[in-house]
């Protein structure tokens, strides 16, 4: 078989919880040799997250973040500690980190000590409001991204309490960002042999999102408000209530307008002046939904779904993650996935979610226990037994 894209590509995985685990992770599932660096004692915080336990320490978050990486547990705050991570980075080509602005740099960490000893290292820092502005310094998870890039101001329904978006879309966007932009410069420091910084955040990313959202803004002057499962750009575009539950269509041009009205039979909604441009269609969107619904609501979600499919006209049901992960089509397309685990036998990852034709994902190694790989890696830097026992003497992979 073809080696992995990034077979041979050593990564420093210096993070915990979600957006730089993410990001590393889909780095290792691309054949990077993915080394995370941990705090000893209870690891990456993730290991003990979630309100349920597993037969062993690691939650099923960390067991769905942290496949195909080895593990070591460094105590950064001890020289020797430091001393080994410094070691690692001597030949790593990537270095990605989570931590507070600033706070690599006063362990002795941070970019420009390692590009000293390492000028072709990409050296990537994920935060929640990057590393420069008034806000660096705040502490930053996906709630404060999405509360504060605006993305809670056009989520859920007018007039309604504030909701977030129900997954953590300034994490994921975040860590798929930071790895665009990282291998991007990879590729750039493999020709001119210097490496840069990457400057990734939640708040830059979950903004980048908005890009309907701030266009209408900047093109009226009105700041953009929630539409439930509306769409600000075209209507019809939403869920529809039907006889027994929702479902969601989307007749987004006129052409399918058209062919809507035709298909369930509404053929005055053609000629009621409300309702003949999409601009027009956008103003009275209440009215039309009212005038739809009429009609939905005599016969039931999967006989619409099924109907206007038939016709042509974009439509779907509204499916749990059960439901989903369950599907002929969500079988078909792999997105459950079963890893071997040391403790937990069998553990259930969702699956690649880009598939590569020619040199696809593999799981090569399943998501690693605290510590695991501490002999191996550090026999890889040439320290024998001796050495390694002293580095833990000198308290550097100790709480």
């Amino acid at each position: 078989m073809r080696p992995l894209p990034l077979q041979g590509v050593k990564v420093l995985d210096v993070c915990q919880v979600m957006a730089g685990p993410y990001a590393c992770m889909l780095l290792g599932d691309l054949g990077a040799d993915v080394i995370k660096v941990e705090p000893p004692g209870g690891g990456d915080q993730t290991r003990g997250s979630m309100g349920f336990k597993m037969k062993g320490p690691d939650s099923m978050g960390f067991l769905n973040m942290n496949r195909n990486k080895r593990s070591i547990a460094l105590n950064l705050k001890s020289k020797a500690g430091r001393d080994v991570l410094v070691q690692l980075a001597r030949d790593a080509d990537i270095l990605i980190e989570n931590y507070r602005p600033g706070a690599m740099k006063r362990l002795g960490l941070g970019y420009d000590d390692l590009k000293a000893i390492n000028p072709k290292l990409v050296y990537t820092s994920i935060s929640g409001f990057g590393q420069t502005g008034p806000w660096a310094d705040r502490p930053g998870f996906d709630l404060m991204a999405q509360a504060m890039s605006g993305v809670m101001s056009v989520t859920g329904y007018p007039g309604g309490p504030p909701v977030k978006a129900g997954v953590p879309v300034a994490d994921i966007g975040c860590a798929l960002f930071a790895v665009y932009a990282t291998l991007a410069a990879y590729i750039g420091a493999k020709g001119s042999g210097q490496g840069q910084y990457v400057d990734a955040s939640l708040f830059d990313s979950a903004i980048a999102f908005s890009i309907w959202d701030t266009c209408d803004w900047w093109g009226t002057g009105k700041p953009p408000q929630p539409l439930g499962t509306s769409n600000k750009m075209t209507a019809p575009y939403q869920a529809m209530r039907s006889s027994d539950g929702y479902f969601v269509m989307g007749a987004n041009n006129q052409k399918l307008w058209q062919l809507l009205c035709n298909v369930i039979g509404r053929l005055d909604l053609l000629a009621d002046e409300r309702f003949t441009t999409i601009s027009l269609r956008l103003q009275h969107r209440a009215e039309l939904e009212v005038e739809l619904e009429k009609t939905f609501v005599l016969q039931p979600k999967d006989y619409w779904v099924d109907t206007l499919l038939a016709a042509g006209i974009p439509a779907g049901p509204i499916l749990t993650y059960p439901e989903a992960f369950e599907s002929e089509h969500g079988k078909a397309r792999q997105m459950r996935m079963e890893i071997d685990h040391p403790i937990e036998g069998k553990v259930p990852n969702i699956g690649f979610p880009v598939k590569l034709g020619g040199t696809p994902a593999q799981v090569r190694r399943h998501p690693p226990l605290l510590g695991e790989h501490r002999a191996e890696i550090l026999s890889q830097l040439g320290l024998n037994a001796a050495q390694q026992a002293e580095l833990e003497q000198q308290g550097a992979f100790a709480v």
